[in-house]
């Protein structure tokens, strides 16, 4: 049996490595695809494109408008004189963001009154509307309370120290800076491995059958077993690879930390590989051409990132959505990737993600082996 698997495996090494090509499919892509999706896939917003109407033209709507200029986050392009023109700019997509001072702003904030600022956004895009609401709230009420405080400091001074506030002190652990990058890259990790190994396991079984070698080979004396092991095992090894040289890249190029142990990334890594390889094999065994599998793979592959947690969280899906996310891999390799990056835990915290990997590959495989054997008789 060894024997026949050696020559099996060799085969199958020779197939891949032999082609150009796929030598620069192994490599090329999962390289770019972590550059691409490291730098695109981020929550965070700079440079929106922001208009400003200021009708009160005052040293203290400068100032607030000042506060707009120099943020990061926002890139103040115009000084407006009219309120349609706020308006034609965020219909036509030229602005995201509109501010519109009232006058008398500063009249009311002397007098103690409460002065409105108005805030157009265009919310087509509702994640960069949320985020940058927040920031102009985060602003304005920077400029309120400064405000404030040296208003009463010149009216009655002796109130200032006794006069009672609440400071907010965030200690976000593990992402000090909020970096989403730091979040993105390890799901990125785990989304590129679902891509590659389970279009590279369907598509090599049924090239086999495509071009009629797999009929031939079946009538050699090797048995289904040592097939499957044969067709299977060439790209475990070669997804372990993957999973490692797109790890390194991330780690190392956007400066993701690795707090915890490699050991219990591996484990995870493996247990992964095995599901995805079920899954490819099952992929193989209701597809008769690569076609049908590139669509049979791609109709798994999207609800698997989407169904995982990778960019959206599953506690705001409905119900019957979350209970479906049990059954996905990627879920839980998620949290083991992302718990020994960010976190540094161990087995102890991550043994039930492991055991439902352990689970799901044990089901998986042994579903597609049998439906293998199915196919091949």
């Amino acid at each position: 049996m060894l024997g026949r698997l050696k020559q099996m495996l060799i085969k199958e090494f020779i197939q891949v490595f032999r082609d150009k090509r796929t030598r620069f499919i192994l490599i090329g892509p999962p390289i770019i695809q972590m550059m691409v999706f490291g730098y695109a896939a981020t929550y965070e917003i700079h440079h929106v494109p922001t208009v400003v109407l200021d009708l009160d033209h005052s040293q203290e709507s400068r100032e607030l408008v000042s506060r707009f200029t120099s943020s990061p986050y926002f890139d103040v392009q115009q000084q407006l004189t009219d309120s349609r023109q706020l308006g034609n700019l965020i219909e036509e997509g030229k602005a995201t963001v509109g501010l519109e001072i009232d006058a008398g702003f500063a009249e009311k904030l002397r007098s103690g009154q409460t002065a409105p600022l108005q805030v157009i956004v265009d919310a087509t895009n509702s994640n960069t509307a949320l985020i940058a609401s927040g920031y102009i709230s985060q602003i304005a009420l920077g400029f309120a309370k400064e405000y404030q405080r040296d208003r009463i400091s010149r009216i009655a001074p002796q109130l200032m120290e006794v006069m009672p506030s609440v400071e907010l002190a965030p200690r976000p652990w593990y992402n000090p800076d909020l970096r989403s990058r730091w979040f993105f890259v390890p799901g990125i990790i785990g989304s590129l491995t679902v891509v590659l190994v389970v279009t590279l396991t369907a598509f090599a079984v049924v090239r086999e059958r495509e071009i009629g070698t797999l009929e031939q080979i079946m009538v050699t004396p090797i048995r289904p077993v040592e097939f499957i092991l044969g067709k299977t095992l060439p790209f475990f090894l070669i997804g372990l690879f993957d999973v490692t040289l797109i790890a390194v890249v991330g780690s190392l190029w956007f400066q993701v930390p690795f707090r915890g142990h490699v050991s219990v990334l591996a484990l995870g890594a493996v247990l992964f590989l095995l599901c995805m390889l079920g899954v490819g094999l099952l992929i193989s065994t209701v597809s008769a051409t690569q076609q049908q599998a590139m669509v049979t793979a791609f109709f798994f592959i999207m609800p698997t990132i989407t169904f995982s947690g990778f960019g959206f969280p599953i506690s705001t899906m409905p119900r019957w959505m979350q209970i479906c996310s049990y059954a996905i891999p990627l879920r839980y390799f998620l949290i083991v990737i992302r718990g020994t990056y960010l976190k540094g835990v161990g087995m102890a915290i991550l043994w039930p993600q492991m055991a439902a990997m352990a689970g799901l590959g044990f089901a998986l495989l042994t579903a597609a082996i049998l439906r293998f054997h199915k196919a091949l008789d």
